[in-house]
């Protein structure tokens, strides 16, 4: 593996590790306004994932294709 494939996925554990830290030192919903809130928390935490997963796809992909093109594949 290239350093700069490493670095990546270092980056995207990071990243993911910090929306985990962050989801979970939310206190509970008691009310409908908080609900709403946790809501749109969960919400915007749900769309980081995704971005994180699409990131790390990325990454393996690239990594595939270096990786490919460095064997004259």
């Amino acid at each position: 593996m290239t350093s700069t494939f490493v670095r990546s996925l270092l980056v995207v554990g990071a990243a993911a590790g910090a929306l985990s830290i962050a989801a979970c030192s939310k206190p509970a919903a008691t009310d409908a306004s908080n609900t709403a809130d946790a809501t749109a928390a969960a919400n915007t935490a749900m769309n980081t994932a995704a971005d994180i997963s699409n990131s790390a796809s990325n990454v393996a992909s690239d990594a595939s294709n270096m990786a490919a093109s460095n064997t004259g594949q």
